[in-house]
């Protein structure tokens, strides 16, 4: 028997898990494949509740998603606008891709 760590590890493996996805906690359908995330746009005053801003590329899959808030960026007419976002993998720029 292993950490709990490499429990979780293997439970995560296991394929009736493997395969388990939910939908991204927010979605944002954007007209531009480059877009911006601070993670409280939508907060009043609320830049000190946020992360720090990256800059994310939407690419040929025609979404994204925020390595920080987890926030989709769905670009409108791509592949992903309309599909059941639960469905879609999670797609990082830079961490976590």
């Amino acid at each position: 028997m292993g950490t709990k760590a490499e429990e979780a590890i293997a439970r995560a493996a296991h394929p009736c898990y493997r395969d388990l996805m939910y939908p991204p906690p927010e979605t944002t359908r954007v007209t531009h494949a480059r877009v911006a995330c601070d993670g409280a746009t939508d907060i009043p005053g609320g830049a000190a509740l946020g992360h720090p801003r990256v800059w994310l590329q939407i690419d040929e899959t025609g979404y994204v998603d925020c390595g920080y808030c987890d926030r989709r960026f769905i670009l409108v007419g791509g592949p992903a606008d309309g599909a059941d976002q639960s469905t879609l993998r999670d797609h990082g720029d830079g961490a976590g891709r």
